[in-house]
C-alpha cells in the first residue's frame, strides 16, 4: 500500500492541473475579444462616414468612404425637394424662415442670385414681406432624368408653376417656374440644425444628408447653363 501512495497523489494533481490551463486558456480568449472590440471601436472613430442611396431616392449615411457618385433618383428627389420647399410659403411658414434654413442648400454664389429672381416674379412675393397674407405652393410638373455634366454634377429640367392664394382670390394665381437646374455632389452635408429647429429646418436638414448642392438655376431654354460649373471640392 505504501507504494502507491506516490502514484495516487501523482494522479490526484492532473485535474487541478486541466482546470488551471482551462482557466488560462478562457483568460486568453478574453482577453483576446477585449482587444477585438476595442479595435473595432477604434476603427469605426477612424473610418470616414459615407453616403448610401436607397432606391427610392432617399438618402443615408454608412461606413465607410465618400463618393461622388449619386443615384439619379436621389438627384431628382434632392432638387424637387428643396425647390418645393424654398418656394412653398404662408404665414405658418414665412418665407424669410424657410430661406434662411434652405438657402445654404445653394452655393454661395447663387445665393443672391436666386433670391433677387425669387423677389422679380411678383412684388407681393418678396423675401422679408412679413405682412402680406397670401399662400405661395410650388406645384411641379415634371422632373427631368439627371444628365451629367462632369464628374459628380448633374444637370435636371424641372416643370413647376408657383399658385398664389389669398383671402380675396381663391382660385389663385400661376406663375411658371420652369428651370434648368444644376446640382454637384460635395463631401459635406452643408445644413446644421439650430438649437430649437422648426419643421423647415428639419426637412433642410434631411435634404442635406444626401450631400448635394445647386450651383446654377437657368431658364429653361438657356443653352449654356452648366457653363458655369465649379470644380467639386476635395478633402
Amino acid at each position: 500500500m505504501q507504494l502507491l501512495k506516490p502514484e495516487n497523489k501523482k494522479t490526484s494533481i492532473l485535474p487541478l492541473f486541466a482546470v488551471g490551463t482551462f482557466g488560462l486558456n478562457l483568460f486568453t480568449l478574453l482577453l483576446l475579444m477585449f482587444h477585438g472590440s476595442m479595435l473595432q471601436q477604434l476603427n469605426r472613430q477612424l473610418t470616414p462616414r459615407s453616403l448610401v442611396q436607397l432606391i427610392d431616392g432617399r438618402a443615408i449615411t454608412v461606413d465607410p468612404k465618400p463618393s461622388f457618385e449619386r443615384h439619379p433618383e436621389t438627384v431628382r428627389r434632392f432638387v424637387g425637394e428643396t425647390m418645393t420647399l424654398m418656394l412653398t410659403w404662408s404665414q405658418k411658414q414665412p418665407s424669410t424662415a424657410i430661406w434662411e434654413a434652405s438657402s445654404p442648400l445653394l452655393t454661395n454664389n447663387l445665393q443672391a442670385k436666386f433670391l433677387s429672381e425669387i423677389n422679380e416674379l411678383k412684388s407681393p412675393t418678396r423675401i422679408g414681406n412679413t405682412t402680406r397674407s397670401d399662400d405661395h405652393v410650388l406645384v411641379i410638373q415634371k422632373i427631368s432624368q439627371p444628365k451629367p455634366v462632369g464628374e459628380g454634377q448633374w444637370k435636371v429640367e424641372m416643370f413647376a408653376n408657383q399658385l398664389i392664394f389669398n383671402g380675396a382670390d381663391n382660385l389663385g394665381k400661376s406663375i411658371p417656374f420652369n428651370k434648368q437646374i444644376v446640382v454637384r455632389a460635395i463631401d459635406e452635408p452643408v445644413i446644421s440644425l439650430p438649437s430649437a429647429p422648426q419643421p423647415w429646418d428639419l426637412a433642410a436638414f434631411r435634404l442635406g444628408e444626401a450631400r448635394l448642392e445647386i450651383y446654377n438655376i437657368c431658364d429653361i431654354k438657356d443653352t449654356n447653363c452648366a457653363g458655369t460649373s465649379q470644380s467639386i471640392p476635395q478633402q
